[in-house]
């Protein structure tokens, strides 16, 4: 499943661009090179001077590309959030509160702390199929709202991407409001001129717009948006559909493991006509808990708000835990996580711990 991109955010851009900076890269050597020592004398036996170096034009906030650094580790980092009993964050847990297994097996914690600033990369990913015809206004906006609370933009990426019966890319990771904004906008309800009702029954590839590929959709967010970032990141899906996958060539399962091996949590809020169309909650939850995620059930504008609301805090509420697994097999195997509260007076707050519950292993 490949994703396309919005036509003012072709992908072939990047590859020209790439080639002329490169070309002018390449005239700048030279230049500054020169010619050879034999010939660059002038008849009198003086060097000529140096041509003078270019300064490049200052970047653009929005242009700024974090760097990619990319360490060998064991090291297994899951992060969580702890939610009391009222729904509250709990933000004063310390390593000794906590236990930590794979596979069953108690594992040593090398790292802990809270994380408050770490960067965020996301995937706004909105279902644009019939069934959101009459929400998608207030999603629209919810999302706009969202953006302007969660953005700094020296710090965080989020691409937007909507999707019917394949992903379509508005706008790639970007650091700029203005242009995220805008790609919200450019969302819209769309149905065949030809088949208004989606009555005739095309293939996915032939008539799209009447279809919906929930799973293929997040899998390739995950696979070819985030898996890209910096590993240092945060990384997300906030997935917006009522949960009924119509036409996606991969399973639910695969995309979970998609998001799995890319370290990406999904948080899903169900939400389309209720008077036409069913929110399959169950798929839904199961995509975000098993992702380290949460699912929300908005039943109005105002719930909807909240839901991105509660995401926001949700992803500057949260610690990283980390430990080097005992089993050092680098056997591409899935193993399971499981985080435990140990004190005593914390477990009779009954905290809820939300993390992911399995990773793959690395493969030699």
């Amino acid at each position: 499943m490949s994703l396309i991109y919005h036509d003012d955010r072709m992908r072939p851009r990047t590859t020209l661009l790439f080639a002329l900076l490169s070309l002018a890269l390449l005239v700048l050597v030279l230049i500054n090179t020169g010619p050879s020592s034999a010939q660059s004398k002038t008849q009198s036996g003086s060097a000529k001077p140096a041509a003078p170096k270019s300064t490049p034009p200052a970047a653009r906030d929005e242009d700024i590309e974090p760097e990619v650094i990319r360490v060998d580790t064991d090291l297994v980092n899951t992060v969580f959030t702890a939610v009391d009993k009222n729904h509250h964050f709990v933000t004063t847990l310390q390593a000794k509160d906590l236990r930590v297994l794979e596979n069953d097996t108690p594992q040593e914690i090398s790292l802990f702390e809270r994380e408050t600033d770490r960067p965020l990369t996301l995937v706004i990913l909105v279902d644009t199929s019939k069934s959101q015809e009459r929400t998608l206004p207030d999603e629209k906006k919810a999302a706009k709202a969202f953006l302007s609370a969660v953005m700094r933009p020296q710090i965080d990426r989020i691409a937007i991407v909507s999707f019917t019966g394949q992903p379509t890319v508005e706008q790639d990771l970007s650091n700029a409001l203005p242009r995220l904004n805008r790609a919200v906008d450019r969302i819209k309800f769309e149905v065949p001129a030809d088949n208004p009702d989606c009555e005739a029954i095309k293939s996915p590839q032939e008539d799209p717009l009447c279809w919906t590929s929930i799973w293929d959709s997040v899998w390739a967010s995950t696979n070819e948006i985030l898996a890209k970032s910096p590993e240092n990141v945060r990384r997300a899906v906030v997935l917006l559909s009522d949960g009924d996958d119509t036409a996606s060539t991969i399973k639910r399962q695969e995309a979970i493991d998609s998001a799995l091996r890319n370290n990406v949590a999904v948080y899903s809020i169900g939400i389309g006509d209720p008077e036409f169309y069913k929110i399959e909650k169950d798929s839904l939850e199961k995509l975000s808990d098993r992702t380290g995620g949460r699912a929300f059930f908005p039943r109005s504008e105002a719930e909807l708000q909240r839901a991105f609301a509660q995401i926001q805090e949700e992803l500057r509420s949260q610690y990283v835990i980390a430990y080097s697994p005992t089993n050092k097999a680098r056997d591409g195997a899935r193993r399971q996580v499981k985080l435990e509260i140990i004190n005593p007076e914390l477990r009779k707050q009954k905290l809820q711990l939300v993390y992911r519950q399995n990773y793959y292993a690395p493969k030699q």
